[in-house]
């Protein structure tokens, strides 16, 4: 099991001990265009339910999100605001579940932690310097995650001599030009970016290996849910992929992650908990089977 940096960390008002717990974040796509659900939760009561049912199924944390990172049409940062600042402001009213809102945009990232975001979720790992700017001016934890691409846009056919190696010394660096501006390391959180400019076979390796991403002593977040990757090893068409995706979540775990970004929250915990249970993280919920109580 990695070491990790400050493995008992306060985020928002909830405390995880990381070097013995696994987080399940819920997925609330505040966009038209979301690769998964195609819109379903765009709409304002829709994104606040969606969220408040994560929440009752078990996750700790949900990742707001009012811009895809994927190839397409800018959306204004007004707009980006408009969309995600709402859904914070409801949701932190009647819970005290972790938010955070996946974003690459600074003045979206100081918007949302104004409204009570607590965490920032940038898939360009800190590329903007303002970004940098303005985490480091707050108390708000940041994902730092690996890409190579400029967000919306087209990156075909990607190109790694060893996708681990690469992700890792990128994670690294991005690390270190943290910690530089500012950013204590018990804020600092890492993925290596599924999919993200990556292809199948790259996001398989990164799965296999993930515990050299974890050896960076920075707790890993696990974002596979219904990813292409999954779709493309099983033949299976969106919606088709949960199976996948929880056997992906648990080599993860096994390997160190210990946040899971997951749409289906439900199953996802289970798979969680049960994992915990196998590595001696928790107890079981209970104790009947064959200890005498009853012929079970």
């Amino acid at each position: 099991m990695p070491e990790f940096i400050s493995p008992v960390r306060t985020i928002g008002q909830r405390t995880f001990d990381f070097s013995r717990q696994v987080v399940v974040m819920g997925i609330v796509n505040r966009t038209p265009d979301s690769f998964y659900d195609r819109g379903s939760t765009f709409g304002l009561d829709a994104a606040v339910a969606a969220a408040l049912a994560a929440v009752a199924d078990g996750a700790e944390m949900v990742d707001v999100g009012g811009a895809p990172f994927a190839p397409g049409p800018e959306i204004s940062v007004q707009a980006e605001i408009d969309r995600v600042v709402p859904v914070i402001a409801a949701v932190r009213a009647e819970s005290d579940v972790v938010i955070s809102v996946d974003t690459f945009q600074p003045d979206v990232a100081r918007a949302s932690i104004d409204a009570g975001a607590d965490l920032i979720n940038d898939t360009t790992g800190l590329r903007d310097p303002s970004m940098v700017a303005v985490l480091a001016d707050t108390t708000a934890g940041v994902v730092i995650t690996h890409s190579l691409a400029e967000p919306r846009t087209p990156f075909a056919r990607p190109q790694y001599a060893d996708v681990v190696a690469e992700v890792r010394t990128f994670l690294a660096g991005r690390v270190d030009a943290a910690l530089a501006a500012g950013i204590s390391a018990d804020r600092i959180l890492i993925d290596p970016g599924h999919d993200l400019n990556k292809n199948t076979l790259h996001s398989l390796e990164l799965t296999r290996r993930f515990a050299e991403i974890a050896d960076l002593g920075y707790p890993v977040l696990a974002a596979v849910s219904n990813k292409d990757f999954v779709g493309e090893t099983l033949d299976r068409e969106r919606g088709e992929r949960v199976s996948g995706s929880l056997a992906a979540a648990v080599v993860a775990v096994l390997n160190g992650a210990r946040i899971l970004r997951m749409h289906n929250v439900g199953p996802a915990v289970d798979a969680a908990r049960m994992t915990e249970a196998i590595l001696g993280f928790r107890q079981p919920a209970y104790l009947r089977h064959n200890t005498g109580e009853n012929n079970d």
